[in-house]
């Protein structure tokens, strides 16, 4: 056979070998679409229950780019071989291996496409009215207390349930929007009562009459809702997308404020939004930026400078309605949790890295530093008198202790040791004692420890079942009961004599994370988160 013959036979047989594997081998798109087809099953496997099975968040925040900007993917990936401390996190590194941990982590650091977005238009699109207001009773349908009411979150089934805070027996339960989140908050006396939702959904309802009014969703990944105690006015904070809702008390848009810096030049999620009675506004706390909010929902406020202003008495300068518009207070360091003094003064913040700091509201600055350590939990605080004095204690999502700062000089007067991390402190103006938990320790999350006001001392342990969380104690409106809970699915609402700190009954619940008692709230009673 002539050589070039050979030639031509070899390249022909070269490509037809090529062609063959070309034919059976998967093309880089396929082996990709695999890839992406079994990180999509690991996340909806384990994922999903808590973030959403569109990644937009549900218990847990959205996992999207725009959501992890301050976590890096090493970070990224340690949270989810090992879990997180001092959240519902748990590690999946025993559930999925190293490839797969890495590849589920890129994928949620990969857009959304098209991204996610939640506009002024769908906010008002997605409002439901419920029920009329105008053939609701005016008054409450059931016997019993309406200020001694207990409203029950029960995550387990996404429910909540109504008890009466004299008989210590439920009235009523009714479904709720998935994963509520920053607790309940009143107007109107208590007869309205909103909740906010991971995953965005504001919900009216009137207790009155047992009923839901009305709903909106007025973002995708929701952290808290605050409302005006005449309900004339609701804001929501969002972590996605980066704005602060405004919405009247029906849930009709007022406005949607896109949350910058002052240069607009830096975006940033709303930690949380608090209402502040005594100043007619709310104030809001913000992840990602060095500032604090403050927006008054009353028209009777000043005008807010903005840019150059050379004279304030004769008004030349830049200005803006002080009506619903943010007057910033910018710091050195970003505030992801506050606690307010009885006349709303002044605030007190820290970030999740333990930098603590005092901010007067008047003048718009820090005005003193707090010596705390570890993670402390603010927006749980407590006060009380305490020989002659007002003071404040807060728990530690980090370090096992209860610290008590002097609200004069805000010196830390005790750091009271505990069995672990707790992340609920309660008490009543009527009891002597405080109930802390220590729900971030793994070994001591079944104890809750209850401290003397007066000697600042742990005086007793109440233990639960080792390994089954005991937490979050509320009172009733006299202070004589405190309810715990035995935050588990097949758990209950366990109720203790605040005098004698024996159990009286236990309610079962699945899972209640939470119990708010109407009179406390509206009362913004000292023993109690605000």
């Amino acid at each position: 056979m002539p050589s070039h013959a050979r030639k031509v036979i070899a390249l022909a047989l070269v490509w037809l070998g090529l062609a063959m594997l070309l034919a059976f081998a998967p093309s880089h798109a396929q082996a990709a679409d695999a890839t992406s087809a079994g990180v999509a099953s690991h996340y909806q496997q384990h994922c999903a229950a808590c973030h959403g099975v569109d990644r937009l968040g549900g218990m847990g925040p959205a996992l999207l780019p725009e959501n992890l900007s301050r976590l890096r993917k090493p970070e990224a990936l340690k949270v989810v071989r090992d879990g997180r401390t001092a959240t519902q996190m748990p590690p999946f590194g025993a559930a999925l291996s190293a490839d797969e941990l890495t590849a589920l982590v890129d994928w949620i650091y990969t857009p959304v496409v098209p991204a996610p977005r939640w506009s002024e238009a769908d906010i008002r699109a997605s409002r439901i009215q419920h029920a009329d207001p105008a053939a609701l009773a005016d008054r409450p349908v059931f016997d019993a207390d309406p200020l001694n009411l207990f409203l029950v979150v029960e995550a387990g089934d996404h429910h909540v349930s109504v008890l009466d805070g004299d008989r210590l027996e439920p009235i009523h339960r009714f479904p709720s929007r998935h994963a509520l989140h920053g607790g309940p908050k009143f107007a109107q006396g208590g007869r309205y009562v909103y909740f906010g939702s991971r995953d965005g959904w504001v919900t009216k309802y009137d207790l009155w009459n047992l009923t839901v009014v009305a709903e909106v969703r007025a973002g995708i990944n929701t952290r808290n809702v605050a409302v005006s105690p005449d309900g004339s006015h609701v804001a929501v904070a969002n972590y996605l997308p980066h704005t602060l809702v405004l919405l009247d008390g029906d849930l009709n848009l007022l406005k949607s404020i896109e949350v910058t810096d002052r240069d607009g030049k830096q975006s940033s999620r709303v930690s949380a939004v608090y209402e502040a009675t005594p100043r007619q506004s709310f104030v809001a706390a913000l992840k990602d930026v060095p500032e604090v909010w403050e927006i008054s929902y009353t028209r009777a406020v000043e005008d807010i400078p903005v840019g150059f202003i050379h004279d304030f008495k004769q008004r030349e300068g830049e200005f803006i309605p002080g009506y619903l518009n943010p007057r910033r207070t910018h710091l050195a360091d970003v505030l992801d949790d506050f606690f307010f003094t009885q006349d709303y003064s002044e605030l007190m913040g820290a970030s999740r890295a333990g930098k603590g700091q005092v901010v007067n509201l008047d003048v718009r600055k820090k005005v003193a530093d707090l010596p705390l350590a570890g993670m402390p939990h603010l927006g749980s605080g407590i006060t009380w008198e305490w020989q002659g004095r007002r003071v404040m204690a807060s728990t530690n999502l980090k370090a096992a202790e209860v610290t008590v700062i002097d609200l004069d000089s805000w010196e830390v007067l005790r750091r009271i040791p505990t069995r672990g991390p707790g992340f609920f402190l309660r008490s009543h103006e009527n009891s002597r004692y405080a109930f802390v938990d220590s729900m971030m320790s793994p070994e001591a999350k079944h104890l809750l420890q209850v401290i003397d006001k007066e000697t600042l001392e742990v005086v007793r342990e109440i233990a639960g079942q080792p390994g089954r969380t005991l937490a979050h104690v509320e009172f009733t409106r006299d202070g004589r009961y405190a309810l715990a809970s035995l935050w588990e699915d097949d758990g209950a609402v366990v109720v203790y004599d605040a005098q004698t700190l024996e159990e009286v009954k236990r309610l079962p619940m699945r899972k209640p994370v939470g119990k708010y008692n109407v009179w406390n709230k509206i009362t913004r009673e000292e023993g109690t988160s605000h």
